[in-house]
């Protein structure tokens, strides 16, 4: 199957308006835009950096009108008439990349924004959010599995709304990356007669399992009771297991939470790395690995343990690293892609695969191509000047696969109209 870009066009009868905040380079923006969605603000700042590099790539795309480039702290308010609100909240405080020891969760720095989300959902109630984050969410802090998550249900659940979550593998939908995500959509509560059970929502009727359908149900829905006060929730949630109690799928309604371990029903035409990939002849002679250093790359790549000392207590111990594919074969769907893909140094993260030609690096346009973007979307910023490829590898190691999004906002754009 060769792959074949979209390019990203405004829709002529919008469905609804969005709101998007931590906006990156657009990806939401894109795959809603594709479903009938139009995007009326934006919002995308980054803390600590003097150039807002993905801002600049979001205006030189969309334009300035109804984009704002300022701490999410100072913006007052939604549009009046949101739709529809959604973001991939900073995960930082989440992230695999991390121990967990150093995931602070909703105490972390990034964490608290949390907290902006919810201020404007109170002030504007738009009908529905949909937001995306890392699956390491459901297990947030360390000390506290899963404290974040109960947090963030219970103070959503609070305001007035209904709320799906799964855990997402892009790759068992068909698209050419194994990226796994949180997804979490929330609905504003309607009056009327009493809805479908948990059970229905989560297997057959909820917008998550219309748009990225699931197997039967083979296990049991379990319960989460957060009747409590969100601060009692903060204080005492789930201190006494090291496992948290939020499963790849659930529902929230009226303080409990329904949840339970779900499987995807799998595309039949799954696309894989291979199906992204460039002529060898349009592959930049930076991108190709020397044959003197294919030693140290299968280094990094394989099986290892290396002895260490622990700095505070001086401890010695074992640091153990599993093997992981040399090179990467484009007859899989790719790994996820990190921020960090960029660069000619040699790393156990990067993509790396061989051609007849030799070993070489991913591009940025394969990288873009791997979450769904237009080819060369982050390859200027709004003044026309050419981005560096280190940088355009990390937008798209933050960034998700518009695809998934897309068919989320068509089963949204179904809720709106009906």
């Amino acid at each position: 199957m060769a792959y074949k870009s979209r390019g990203f066009r405004e829709p002529s009868h919008p469905v609804g308006n969005v709101a998007e905040l931590f906006a990156g380079v657009g990806g939401f923006r894109i795959g809603l835009a594709r479903a009938g969605w139009k995007t009326v603000f934006s919002n995308q700042w980054e803390p600590g950096t003097k150039v807002q590099h993905a801002s600049d790539v979001y205006v030189a795309r969309f334009g300035a009108n109804g984009h704002s480039n300022e701490d999410i702290a100072l913006v007052e308010s939604l549009p009046r008439k949101t739709d529809l609100l959604v973001g991939g909240f900073p995960c930082q405080d989440y992230s695999v990349a991390k121990s967990l020891n150093s995931a602070k969760g909703l105490k972390g720095k990034k964490g608290v924004l949390w907290w902006e989300i919810l201020r404007l959902v109170q002030d504007q109630k738009p009908k529905f959010i949909f937001l995306e984050n890392v699956d390491r969410l459901l297990k947030s802090p360390s000390t506290q599995r899963g404290r974040d998550f109960a947090v963030m249900l219970k103070t959503l659940g609070d305001v007035g709304y209904n709320i799906e979550w799964r855990v997402v593998n892009a790759a068992d939908y068909g698209f050419p990356q194994r990226r796994i995500r949180v997804f979490i959509v929330a609905t504003r509560c309607k009056r009327g007669p009493k809805g479908p059970s948990p059970e229905l929502v989560i297997s057959k009727l909820g917008i998550l399992a219309r748009a990225l359908p699931i197997k039967k149900l083979s296990y049991e829905l379990q319960e989460v009771k957060l009747d409590e006060s969100a601060d009692r929730i903060s204080a005492s949630f789930n201190k006494k297991t090291n496992k948290s109690p939020f499963l790849t799928s659930g529902y929230y309604s009226n303080g409990i939470a329904y949840t339970v371990k779900t499987e995807a029903v799998l595309s039949n035409k799954p696309m894989v790395l291979g199906n992204v990939l460039i002529p060898d002849s349009k592959v930049p002679k930076e991108y190709w690995v020397e044959e003197n250093r294919i030693k140290e790359w299968k280094y990094l790549k394989g099986a290892k343990s290396i002895a260490r000392t622990h700095k505070g207590s001086g401890t010695t111990y074992n640091y153990a690293e599993g093997k992981m594919a040399f090179p990467d074969l484009p007859t899989n769907p790719s790994r996820t892609i990190l921020t960090g893909e960029g660069g000619s140094t040699p790393s156990r993260f990067k993509h790396i695969i061989k051609t007849s030609r030799g070993y070489r690096r991913l591009t940025p346009v394969e990288l873009e191509r791997l979450n769904g973007f237009p080819d060369g979307w982050t390859s200027v910023d709004q003044s026309g000047k050419l981005l560096k490829d280190g940088r355009r590898a990390f937008f798209m190691g933050n960034a998700l696969v518009i695809g998934l999004i897309e068919r989320v906002g068509k089963v949204l754009a179904h809720e709106i109209q009906r």
